[in-house]
């Protein structure tokens, strides 16, 4: 009977046991944003206290400062950057990287296996190997601290991920379909848009999801690439850190409202994203 119970029990307990592990840093930066300075580095922390929205107010429209002087923050502006390189990004990596991995999917040309493996290997190069010589390059172009200088950096993350994941959805795709649209007229463009688009379109939420995240969350290229007027909250939270004081809890509200879209994205196209990475696991 024991035995039995724990065969039933030992799996949600252990899934709680990683969804509390998982949420807790979560829930305590949360509990920092809504502290006040004093609660927040007090000793031993404080599990009860009188929420406020100080902090979030502070970085979103200013907070009056010791000198009367209102504080008109930068955060809405490192937000706004991020938002447009992030999703700037992706959008060029999605139209770029599905043309690319259905041709490496469907076509056979000379040194097929050996491009799509060049593609796959600026994911294995850390980005500092590669920072250096992207920036001599950008400051004689003059892309340094600009929105397009940035989207092409993004690509070394992005794009390479999208070709191979994209890659391996149009390959689940039945050959067969696509031969059965051909004999009835379709061109091999007609063929790609009205056929194999919509049969990976749970594999495209999943990978605009996962490249959105990877380009919201960068922070090597845009300090090295950027500067002030592209600056993305992943730099834009360092400035709260001072020569005199740590602002802890405006620090935690900015990181609290930088995981709000990830989160809203992924919630919106959850069921895409499920199906998407799935995609093709079983073939019939």
């Amino acid at each position: 009977m024991k035995l039995s119970l724990l065969r039933t029990l030992w799996r949600p307990v252990l899934l709680t046991a990683y969804f509390a592990f998982a949420i807790a840093p979560i829930l305590w930066v949360l509990a920092m944003s809504l502290k006040n300075s004093a609660d927040v580095i007090a000793t031993p922390p404080k599990f009860i206290f009188q929420p406020t929205l100080e902090n979030y107010k502070a970085i979103t429209v200013g907070l009056e400062s010791y000198s009367t002087e209102a504080l008109r923050p930068d955060f809405p502006r490192y937000f706004l950057n991020t938002l447009i390189i992030a999703t700037s990004t992706v959008s060029v990596s999605l139209l770029l990287g599905t043309f690319a991995a259905y041709a490496l999917a469907r076509f056979s040309f000379r040194f097929k296996e050996d491009i799509a493996f060049t593609f796959l290997s600026f994911r294995f190069a850390p980005e500092l190997m590669v920072i250096l010589p992207l920036f001599v390059v950008f400051q004689k172009l003059h892309w340094i601290d600009t929105f397009a200088g940035l989207t092409v950096a993004y690509q070394l993350i992005t794009l390479p991920f999208l070709i191979w994941v994209m890659r391996g959805f149009f390959e689940s795709i039945p050959l067969e379909i696509e031969q059965a649209a051909r004999v009835d007229g379709y061109t091999w463009w007609g063929v790609f848009r009205r056929v194999s688009l919509p049969l990976v379109r749970p594999g495209i939420a999943a990978v605009v999801i996962l490249s959105f995240i990877a380009a919201w969350n960068n922070f090597i290229f845009a300090m090295i690439l950027g500067g002030q007027e592209t600056q993305p909250i992943t730099l834009g939270i360092l400035g709260f850190i001072g020569y005199e004081r740590i602002l802890w809890g405006q620090m935690a509200a900015a990181t609290i409202i930088c995981v709000i879209p990830e989160l809203i994205l992924a919630f919106c196209i959850q069921k895409y994203i499920v199906r998407g990475l799935t995609f093709g696991a079983v073939k019939g």
